[in-house]
C-alpha cells in the first residue's frame, strides 16, 4: 500500500511543481522551469488533442480530483473494518459524553 502512495503521489507531487514553477517563472536558471517551456508543453497538448492550450490545466486538475478520490475510495475499502470499529469507538464515546451532561430545566 505504501508503494501504491508513493508512485500515486510521486508523479502528482512532479507535475504540479513542475506546472508551479514554470507557470510562475521560476526556472532557477534551467530552461525546463522556464515560462517559454510551460507555454510550448501546453501548446504542443492542445495542438494534439485539438483544444485550447489554457483549457488543459483545469481538465487535468479535475482528472487529478478524480483520480485522488479513486484512490481514497480504494484505500478506505482496504481499511473498511478499522474505519468501521473506529466511527464504532466514535460514537460511544459521544453518546457517553453526551449521558454525562448534567440535564438544565428551564423554569
Amino acid at each position: 500500500m505504501r508503494s501504491f502512495l508513493i508512485f500515486w503521489a510521486g508523479p502528482l507531487g512532479f507535475l504540479w511543481g513542475w506546472y508551479f514553477l514554470s507557470y510562475y517563472d521560476l526556472s532557477m536558471g534551467m530552461y525546463f522551469f522556464s515560462r517559454d517551456m510551460h507555454d510550448l508543453v501546453f501548446r504542443i497538448y492542445g495542438n494534439a488533442l485539438g483544444i485550447a492550450p489554457e483549457s488543459i490545466p483545469p481538465l487535468v486538475a479535475r482528472a487529478c480530483i478524480v483520480d485522488t478520490g479513486l484512490v481514497l475510495c480504494l484505500i478506505a475499502f482496504r481499511r473498511r473494518k478499522q474505519i468501521i470499529a473506529w466511527v464504532q469507538a466514535w460514537r460511544a464515546a459521544r453518546a457517553g459524553y453526551v449521558k454525562e451532561l448534567p440535564s438544565v430545566s428551564v423554569s
